[in-house]
């Protein structure tokens, strides 16, 4: 029987082994680690089909603190922009952005900063937003936001301090802090002291407490009204689908698309959100018209 090849980046797989026993051994630098690498992404490989899709975009670069963001841009027509996850990259959205270009759009991505061809080791939140308001600023308003996990959370947040937006289409995005935490500290083999001494960090470093870096907290501060779609997988072992629940009590007039069997990235190639995606942002467009 043939094997299958593990895909776990070589550095995950090093912090998988060695953070379990450092916690054990030598506590506060295992706390000082998580810091670390909870603002450092893996840089996963990039398949040939994505490498296609990249070389078939015009590319631009805009700079956030002193770091090369690189951004693509694909066919032409009314604007979307397309926000990636964490350790993630803009051509992880290729069937969305073929689909997108069909229908007559221009799309627009980037990868974020520490993340695909863009410069930098470590970044956060607020990097990210920084990268949407250059492009808001220097490419125009888009008509709407596609965002994946990390990527939505940068939306709300963008959002939440003024820029416009006018349909927002969230996938699999966390909102609730403490699962976030839960989720990558089980990633790593953490621990709930680990977790506790993270939080306190934040909390000194920043004044505010990590939840207040959440789409939780984001979504109830947010003076805006747009069109919202909330696209989750029941079987998302990364991002459960409370997290959709979540985010509609707080923000009611959303719609919520649920799948099953996709999982966390498989979600983003699915033929049925794909269509419900195109189907959303020119329902919204007609809305706005009247």
């Amino acid at each position: 029987m043939k094997l299958k090849k593990n895909k776990t980046p070589w550095p995950l797989r090093f912090v998988r082994w060695t953070f379990p026993k450092l916690e054990v051994v030598a506590p506060f630098l295992a706390h000082r680690y998580f810091i670390k690498i909870f603002f450092s992404p893996v840089r996963y490989p990039v398949p040939e089909k994505e490498k296609e899709i990249q070389k078939q975009s015009t590319r631009f670069t805009i700079s956030v603190n002193n770091k090369k963001i690189e951004c693509y841009c694909w066919g032409s027509g009314p604007l979307i922009y397309v926000v990636h996850g964490w350790a993630g990259r803009a051509s992880q959205f290729i069937k969305i952005i073929q689909a997108l270009v069909d229908e007559g759009y221009k799309v627009v991505g980037f990868d974020g900063p520490a993340h695909g061809n863009s410069e930098g080791k470590s970044t956060d939140i607020i990097e990210f937003e920084s990268v949407l308001k250059i492009l808001h600023d220097q490419v125009g308003a888009p008509e709407a936001i596609i965002a994946h996990s990390f990527g939505g959370g940068v939306v709300f947040y963008a959002a939440m301090n003024g820029l416009k937006v006018k349909c927002f289409i969230n996938i699999a995005s966390p909102s609730i802090g403490d699962r976030i935490l839960e989720i990558y500290s089980r990633i790593i083999g953490g621990s709930a002291k680990t977790v506790a001494f993270f939080k306190n960090y934040i909390k000194q470093k920043t004044g505010k407490t990590f939840d207040e870096f959440t789409s939780g907290y984001f979504i109830k501060h947010i003076k805006q009204d747009f069109s919202l779609l909330l696209v989750y997988d029941e079987d998302d072992q990364e991002v459960d689908i409370e997290n959709a629940y979540y985010l509609m009590k707080h923000y009611p007039s959303a719609v919520l698309y649920k799948t099953k069997g996709l999982g966390h990235v498989r979600i983003l190639k699915d033929e049925s959100v794909i269509n419900r995606c195109v189907t959303f942002i020119r329902e919204s467009r007609l809305n706005s018209r009247n």
